[in-house]
């Protein structure tokens, strides 16, 4: 048989076995399933991110070696707004202490203390290590300021995002540590204008409110922007500082707390006035006397009294003259 004929017998054949097999049902999955198979799937890239960076290291030529945590120290600059109750930090612990550390986080000799090392991304591996009272798998290289912080915005990017808020404070301390423009936007995967935004917010809130509210990795640029307009009003700050200052306020979730201060930086705060009415004896009004801070106004509803003041004016003036003299004089 020729072998073109035998291409077509398996071909024929291959047609004829998925025409013949009888189609399975299709099984209903439940809800839950479905949620296990998108936390999967959410899974499967981190870990695929993970896989990328170790097989790089060693494509490098760079060894894992095992560190005390307590010799390694954070990077110099910090990229992530901590959080007191952190789901993703307690899950990537829980993974750890069941299956070990999988990928080792990268550090560089310490620029000012001898035989200690600083974080350039890793920073939860390294905390979850000390929680759990354990080694860390390290990579070590002679890195620059610059290299450090390159490396903390690129391991950013294929796992967990960085909020908008936690890039602008990253970006402005960037910024202050004397970085420029350029190794911003590198270090942030972002364009030139996405840094001025960046940075424009960063400038607008000042950091001990970022730090209050927390990542709220929910707000985006747009809240953010405007939220930073608002604070320009000096009332509009005094309310963000007493709601800052509710017994409540940092037991919200991190989201919460920048509605709740959004809330208060769209309140109208209400002038406090101190208003007398003016009556005859019978009850009628003629007027009303509005104390404010800055002096008063008199609104006089009665036309026959306001001709009744008008043509008395003199009168009331001097009066009020001689009333004043006289306490003085005394």
């Amino acid at each position: 048989m020729k072998g073109r004929d035998i291409l077509k017998s398996m071909v024929s054949s291959a047609e004829r076995t998925k025409t013949e097999a009888p189609q399975a049902p299709s099984a209903h999955k439940p809800a839950g399933a479905v949620r296990a198979m998108n936390l999967s799937l959410g899974r499967l890239n981190e870990e695929a991110a993970a896989a990328k960076e170790l097989r790089e290291a060693i494509a490098a030529g760079d060894k894992v070696i095992e560190l005390d945590p307590a010799l390694v120290e954070v990077s110099f600059i910090r990229d992530r707004i901590p959080l007191e109750a952190d789901p993703q930090f307690d899950d990537l612990k829980a993974s750890i202490a069941d299956s070990g550390q999988q990928v080792p986080i990268l550090v560089r000799p310490h620029p000012g203390k001898p035989n200690h090392y600083q974080a350039a991304y890793g920073h939860r591996r390294l905390r979850a290590a000390a929680d759990l009272g354990r080694s860390v798998k390290t990579i070590v290289r002679n890195l620059t300021d610059e290299q450090v912080i390159l490396a903390q915005g690129q391991e950013n990017g294929p796992r967990v995002d960085l909020s908008f808020i936690e890039r602008a404070l990253f970006a402005r301390r960037l910024e202050e540590h004397g970085f420029d423009r350029e190794t911003i936007t590198k270090a942030l995967s972002v364009d030139k204008p996405e840094a001025s935004r960046l940075l424009q917010v960063a400038e607008g809130v000042p950091p001990e409110i970022i730090l209050a509210i927390g990542p709220a990795p929910k707000v985006g640029r747009p809240r953010w922007l405007a939220f930073a307009e608002r604070l320009k009003d000096s009332a509009s700050a005094k309310r963000i500082n007493k709601e800052m200052q509710a017994a409540d306020f940092l037991a919200d979730e991190t989201n919460k707390r920048f509605d709740r201060l959004w809330k208060a930086l769209a309140t109208t705060e209400k002038k406090s006035k101190d208003v007398e009415a003016v009556r005859t004896k019978r009850g009628l009004p003629l007027a009303s006397i509005e104390r404010r801070a800055r002096g008063a106004k008199i609104t006089v509803m009665s036309a026959e009294f306001a001709e009744f003041l008008s043509s008395h004016m003199d009168e009331f003036v001097a009066m009020f003259e001689q009333e004043k003299h006289g306490k003085s004089a005394d």
